[in-house]
């Protein structure tokens, strides 16, 4: 066992002789066994226990036998105490979720304060198998079906290389004292549902089961790295990131090997699952505008684009009103709109932009307002001849995303005539002409820096 403990170990964490290990050590017999391990092969070490107040008496007498073991041994200790039962319903979590929770961010706490290289858990070749079946059973992909990684950044399992008999077997032959905790036995949990029932029966089916889901897991790791090398080729040329969004190019994902796998790599990160990334390829040739909801984005489906931004809080714009004797209003997104009278001279410049309008100010009729547009709100656009327009038509025609619709403004006057789609479109009958003697510019400034683009 030893001499296979260290082949394991040189394979995937060599050099350890040389490093600062914490010891997850429960007190059971693949602890117990990994601890025994450590100690004979001369590794610097030191031993970490939760003690989670689950099982009453029988907790407190895991953490007392991890206590005299580690000072019969000239351990060094870390013990802490949680309540676990109580961290579960206060974060409406389970009890399992909850401990694992706990435990892992305790030992990252105590790997930065005592700066150990590695936190060794005693996870064996049977939690390995146990691992892939919960997860077949529950649903996964590829990343699912690889099991536990030896190594993971700091945290190591070198265990991994026996199975649960072969642990009992050496505990046994070397006498070695271990404690067992009640709750294994109960089939409550699918782990151990899995652990009594499956598993015996799988073993009858292939006595070298374990080395089976090893090599198994062995060949899935060579295709996840090949599958995840053309991933990140893709996504290098299908996805941006950039102004509190992440769009994904639509073109380049008809293109993808994948597409189902792709998209869902993708928006995994997001909070977006399996199925829906099916609805959303699903969605791809219809209209634009199609929103999809993960518990903390949304992804709006755009023409070119899927769209995936942070859930915004609903805002309840309410109008701001413009007096004959306002000079600036502050919009949302940290704009303001600058209002300035300018008489009319000849070297007076009247070059409108995006963010900058200017109307005939004997025909407005105050006060003015801003409000978010409407369905059904109408302009007679500068330079289409009289014609009456929806500003739905104009925000397609200007192809303005999707997500940014919703957060268009527009102004108006008294008598409810819209006058301008900010950033975008006033109306013709307002427009400065020959009979004008007073103008009145309305311009946008962004962070009190005037800006022109055609983002807003």
């Amino acid at each position: 066992m030893l001499d296979t403990f260290l082949t394991f170990v040189n394979d995937y964490a060599p050099g350890l002789a040389r490093k600062k290990t914490l010891l997850a050590l429960s007190g059971g017999v693949d602890s117990m066994v990994m601890a025994t391990l450590f100690q004979r092969a001369g590794f610097p070490f030191a031993v970490g226990h939760c003690n989670f107040g689950l099982r009453g008496a029988e907790s407190d007498g895991d953490e007392a036998f991890v206590r005299h073991w580690a000072v019969g041994h000239g351990v060094e200790l870390h013990a802490q105490r949680f309540e676990t039962a109580q961290v579960a319903q206060s974060g409406g979590v389970s009890i399992q979720m909850a401990a694992r929770d706990l435990r892992y961010a305790w030992f990252e706490k105590l790997i930065q304060e005592h700066e150990y290289d590695f936190l060794a858990t005693a996870h064996q070749a049977d939690d390995n198998i146990e691992t892939v079946l919960l997860n077949l059973i529950r649903g996964t992909g590829l990343p699912g079906l690889l099991g536990i990684a030896p190594v993971k950044g700091k945290l190591i399992r070198p265990l991994l290389f026996v199975d649960k008999r072969e642990v009992l077997d050496f505990a046994q032959k070397q006498n070695l004292e271990w404690r067992e905790d009640s709750s294994n036995a109960s089939e409550t949990y699918r782990r151990n549902l899995l652990r009594h029932r499956v598993l015996p029966v799988l073993r009858e089916m292939n006595p070298a089961l374990g080395a089976t889901f090893s090599e198994n897991m062995a060949r899935l790791r060579a295709v996840d790295t090949i599958v995840t090398k053309r991933f990140l080729e893709w996504r290098q040329m299908a996805v941006r990131a950039g102004a509190g969004e992440v769009r994904i190019s639509i073109p380049m994902l008809w293109q993808a090997d994948s597409p189902t796998y792709f998209v869902q790599q993708v928006l995994g990160e997001y909070g977006f699952n399996y199925a829906q990334a099916k609805q959303i390829l699903a969605a791809l040739g219809g209209i634009s505008g199609k929103q999809f909801f993960s518990a903390s984005h949304t992804l709006t489906k755009d023409r070119q684009d899927l769209i995936v931004e942070p859930l915004r809080q609903a805002v309840d714009f309410q109008p701001i009103s413009i007096q004959e004797s306002s000079d600036k209003i502050d919009l949302p997104g940290a704009v303001s709109l600058l209002i300035t009278r300018v008489p009319l001279s000849p070297n007076a410049d009247f070059r409108a932009n995006a963010q900058t309008a200017y109307f005939d100010a004997a025909q407005l009729r105050f006060p003015l307002a801003v409000r978010a547009w409407r369905a059904g709100d109408r302009l007679q656009p500068f330079g289409m001849g009289g014609k009456s327009k929806k500003v739905s038509d104009l925000l397609v025609d200007a192809k303005v995303p999707v997500n940014w619709k919703k957060d268009r403004l527009v102004l108006l006057d008294n008598e409810q005539n819209l006058l301008w789609v900010l950033g975008l479109r006033t109306d013709e009958r307002f427009r400065v002409n020959a009979a004008t003697t007073e103008c009145l510019r309305f311009e946008m400034i962004k962070n009190n820096v005037k800006f022109f683009s055609d983002s807003f």
